[in-house]
């Protein structure tokens, strides 16, 4: 088998997380909800403990914890949620970037079609945004600012404790999809004026199926979500339906797991990184965001005169890779993000994403690099 190189795009199942959703099958099947017998009171502990932990990765309180079906649900929640606040308000702008993923990008446009106006601050070469644009474009009538921790295909990491600092005293809302930084880069999500996190449990070693929003209180005031669906009054009457209680308990392991393992994770990341960087630095390739502050674990880089497909297929024996977002993939269009940097449709279209993780076992980055180099030769 080759070796699974697409851990943005999902992760497997760690260990102790698989035994714990096997455990919970078997052992926690009642409903939460039910709390009239042992076995519901059971599940619910089982919830409340799970809360608990996702919380604690960011340093929330657990009954800030919405469960949510993922990242894109959570998204939207945060974003559409807010559109009742907007109307009655009379606050119906918002500031986001360029380069979000669409289950940012298409909730916007959303409201964008119900009358809200939103401005998409530019970003450079290096794929980062520069925070005098975001703050320049902060209005009194401003709703929420909506902005990535780190980007899904370059990993390079935004500045939002930067805006979140900034953001003291207004009062928009703000809302980071954290779905690729959540338990990767803790300091930068811990902080207070961070009102809303979107994250899901299967980029970091957790089920598919699962994720959260994270909707901090500030001065005692919860952000005033509306639901998008309704029926059962669950997750604080946001996110109605029966908690599916063995993929929150492979959550909650998941997260802790986060935590306790953080420094050992992300030492083996960086090492790995450094490998594939020092095993290409012989070939004419460039790296998206070289330059700037970046997760360890995503490398997006273009290898000059090689269409990224015809890449894909030469290494398909030697690695399972992919050239962008797998959300988007299939449509095989030029990548928005890459195109909002910058980089011609050239480097564009021969750009590979690169992403690993702490179970990644020894990566034959030489075998890799001799063939990509026999392919810019033509041989």
């Amino acid at each position: 088998m080759p070796v699974y190189l697409d851990h943005a795009a999902t992760t497997p199942l760690a260990p102790q997380v698989r035994d714990a959703v096997v455990r919970a099958l078997d052992e926690d099947y009642g409903n939460s909800g039910s709390r009239t017998h042992e076995f519901g009171s059971r599940a619910k502990q089982a919830v409340q403990s799970a809360r608990a932990k996702v919380a604690a990765v960011v340093q929330a309180e657990a009954a800030e914890v919405i469960f949510t079906s993922g990242a894109t649900e959570a998204n939207n929640l945060a974003i559409l949620g807010l559109a009742a606040e907007g109307q009655r308000s009379g606050r119906r702008h918002i500031v986001t970037t360029c380069i979000e993923h669409k289950a940012v990008l298409e909730p916007l446009e959303r409201l964008e079609a119900r009358g809200f106006e939103v401005d998409y601050v530019p970003v450079g070469p290096s794929g980062r945004f520069s925070e005098a644009d975001v703050f320049g474009a902060f209005r009194p009538d401003t709703l929420l600012v909506s902005i990535m921790q780190a980007n899904n295909e370059t990993g390079v990491l935004q500045p939002i404790e930067s805006i979140a600092d900034g953001l003291a005293g207004h009062a928009a809302f703000f809302h980071v999809d954290a779905a690729q930084g959540y338990g990767k880069d803790l300091a930068p999500l811990r902080h207070r004026r961070i009102d809303l996190i979107s994250v899901s449990a299967h980029k970091i070693f957790g089920p598919k199926g699962v994720g959260a929003l994270i909707a901090r209180s500030r001065t005692y005031a919860r952000p005033p979500l509306e639901p998008l669906f309704y029926g059962g009054g669950q997750e604080r009457g946001l996110r109605p339906g029966t908690a599916p209680v063995p993929l929150l308990v492979g959550f909650g392991v998941a997260a802790e797991l986060c935590i306790t393992e953080h420094d050992a994770r992300r030492q083996r990341c960086e090492a790995i990184r450094a490998a594939a960087v020092e095993a290409f630095s012989g070939l004419d390739a460039a790296v998206a965001g070289a330059d700037a502050p970046h997760l360890p674990n995503i490398l997006s880089v273009a290898f000059r005169g090689v269409d990224s497909e015809a890449l894909m297929l030469s290494l398909k024996d030697l690695i399972a890779i992919s050239n962008g977002s797998a959300c988007t993939s299939a449509s095989y269009t030029p990548s928005h993000v890459l195109t909002a940097m910058g980089l011609g449709d050239d480097r564009v279209g021969s750009t590979i994403r690169l992403s690993w993780s702490a179970l990644t076992p020894d990566v034959p980055w030489h075998d890799i690099a001799a063939r990509i180099a026999a392919l810019q030769s033509g041989d």
